[in-house]
């Protein structure tokens, strides 16, 4: 199992505070560190001092760390058109000598595209699929031969489909819980599906539907990637667990419930239960950036023990 430090940055981090959690992610041994994808902090939070993009984070990233994989999980559709997107994802590629990741989803924070100017079209699921064609096939179109496309949402005219990513396939992360479509679009797109804060008991059925997903197509399941992501709250005992839950403003009881809460042997448990139901990575939500000896705690104790 892969573990991957996930954070979300547009609650209130600079760039130096999120370059802090990196390098501390990468020092420790964790295999990613990916962020969100928001303009504006959810919740009582004040956001200070301000979003940063995930794009340009990634950039600055990509530069100072060396070999922690880096991506988002997930940007959104309606930030960038395709086009622009395959671009920046690509240099960010190069710039990191290869180890970027693309997670792409529809979006669904209304309030951030009104504070911003960002347009909210009603209907999004037909951008996230005409996305995931044009991005891996600007990527995929041997150099020299100019890419097409026509589509209901974007139109690519003879593109030169330039630059390339230095990975020869970029990983494509997919998610949601959807029955049909999200599992049929991961089947055709993605290297990897991501359940993004599942209910626990629904982990099995929902990675079953999109191994069928894939049979359907004539995938071999197997090709993908199976992972989810869930907040991380740990302590070496129930005081130090609770002063963290406190500082994220969760109760211990609905951490315990929903997410890896707790002493190191209760996570490593949940995690032994998520392996047997199919999950290969998780992505452990971290939401106290200033909280390094977290980071220590949950290599130390949780990760080490299961290596």
């Amino acid at each position: 199992m892969r573990f991957r430090i996930f954070t979300e940055p547009q609650q209130g981090a600079s760039y130096d505070d999120i370059l802090a959690v990196a390098h501390a992610a990468e020092r420790l041994g964790f295999d990613g560190f990916f962020r969100s994808d928001h303009y504006l902090a959810m919740g009582g939070g004040s956001g200070l001092p301000g979003p940063t993009d995930a794009w340009t984070t990634l950039a600055g990233l990509a530069r100072e760390t060396e070999r922690i994989r880096l991506g988002t999980l997930v940007s959104s559709v309606t930030y960038r058109p395709p086009g622009i997107l395959a671009i920046q994802v690509a240099q960010v590629d190069q710039m990191s000598g290869g180890r970027v990741e693309l997670g792409l989803g529809t979006g669904w924070f209304e309030e951030e595209h009104s504070a911003y100017g960002i347009p909210f079209p009603r209907h999004r699921f037909g951008l996230l699929e005409e996305q995931l064609e044009v991005i891996t096939g600007l990527w995929n179109s041997p150099i020299g031969v100019p890419y097409s496309f026509s589509g209901r949402h974007y139109t690519l005219v003879d593109s030169p489909a330039l630059p390339k990513p230095l990975q020869a396939r970029v990983p494509v992360i997919v998610g949601g819980g959807g029955a049909t479509r999200t599992p049929a679009l991961a089947a055709r797109f993605a290297t990897e599906f991501n359940l993004p804060f599942p209910e626990l008991a629904d982990v099995a059925r929902k990675f079953a539907g999109v191994r069928d997903a894939c049979e359907a197509i004539g995938r071999d399941p197997r090709e993908l990637a199976y992972s989810t992501a869930l907040i991380v709250v740990a302590g070496a005992d129930q005081a130090e667990f609770a002063r963290r839950s406190a500082a994220v403003g969760r109760e211990p009881a609905e951490l315990r419930e929903h997410g890896l809460a707790g002493t190191a042997s209760e996570i490593i448990d949940r995690l032994g239960a998520l392996e047997a139901d199919g999950v290969e990575c998780v992505y452990l939500q971290v939401l106290d950036l200033a909280d390094l000896d977290h980071l220590e705690f949950i290599a130390r104790e949780v990760v080490a023990e299961l290596g």
